[in-house]
């Protein structure tokens, strides 16, 4: 079993960004949703309300800034917010300190998703706790929705792709790590793995929503429903729909297409 592909999201809900090697931070991937788009309240927007937000790309760039770009729109660079003011933002249930990028990139995203936006970043003073019902005291995570990085196995989209009339991509589940070389679904019995040289303990199945329907090469939500409506039909639990596994890091170090995965629990 090995790691077949590796994806990284700047920008919560923007497109997928393929890699060959990232490195992993207690949050999860380097520069994995460290930036997010929140409305005038502070509240998290996400591909859920506005589907065009995944033909947003954002390219991580030096010295902590980003390079955001749209059909239709020119490119704009980011530089990393100045220390000084500080916005509380929310992500679900839990609250966290955030610096706006300003006016310049509020204006921009704003332009391109047609309503009233802020683009703000977590820089590494933020803390953000994991669920202490799944987590160790002191585990983090980014603007993630609730855990520091997302497991699929190849198998597992395989089999759903056996079951829809059009195949889906693995990027309608916005997954970081996809395992290839073992059964469907296989990452459901795992509790701890090793990638190359860093362990992950395996803590949570994902449970998925509305997002999955959306088709992140046309920004489209699905007429049909799916891939959801299909998934509703042989991977319903009690407390939802899921596919994937949720991780949290048990080390640092730098993951590469081809790594070896080893279940260990």
């Amino acid at each position: 079993m090995h790691l077949a592909a590796l994806y990284r999201y700047p920008l919560k809900s923007c497109a997928p960004l393929p890699c060959e090697a990232a490195e992993v931070e207690p949050r999860g991937l380097a520069h994995d949703r460290r930036w997010m788009v929140v409305d005038a309240d502070g509240r998290f927007l996400t591909g859920r309300q506005l589907a065009t937000m995944t033909l947003i790309r954002a390219q991580p760039a030096p010295e902590g800034a980003l390079v955001l770009s749209a059909p239709g729109h020119g490119a704009l660079h980011v530089a990393p917010p100045a220390d000084g003011a500080r916005l509380r933002v929310r992500v679900w249930d839990s609250t966290v300190d955030a610096r706006p990028a300003g006016r310049e990139a509020d204006d921009w995203l704003s332009a391109v998703l047609g309503r009233p936006l802020r683009l703000v970043h977590m820089d590494e003073g933020a803390r953000r706790p994991v669920d202490a019902r799944y987590a160790q005291p002191g585990d983090e995570v980014s603007f993630a929705d609730g855990f520091p990085l997302l497991l699929i196995s190849q198998a597992a989209l395989d089999h759903l792709n056996t079951r829809l009339a059009r195949p889906v991509a693995i990027t309608r589940f916005r997954p970081n790590l996809v395992a290839d070389g073992c059964a469907p679904h296989a990452e459901d019995g795992w509790r701890r793995i090793r990638i190359g040289t860093v362990e992950f303990d395996v803590v949570k199945p994902c449970v998925r929503c509305v997002f999955t329907t959306v088709d992140p090469e046309r920004g489209e939500r699905d007429p049909d429903g799916e891939p959801l409506r299909t998934l509703l039909t042989y991977r319903r639990t009690p407390k939802g729909v899921t596919f994937g596994q949720n991780l949290i890091p048990r080390g640092t170090g730098t993951l590469r297409i081809g790594d070896p995965v080893t279940v260990l629990a």
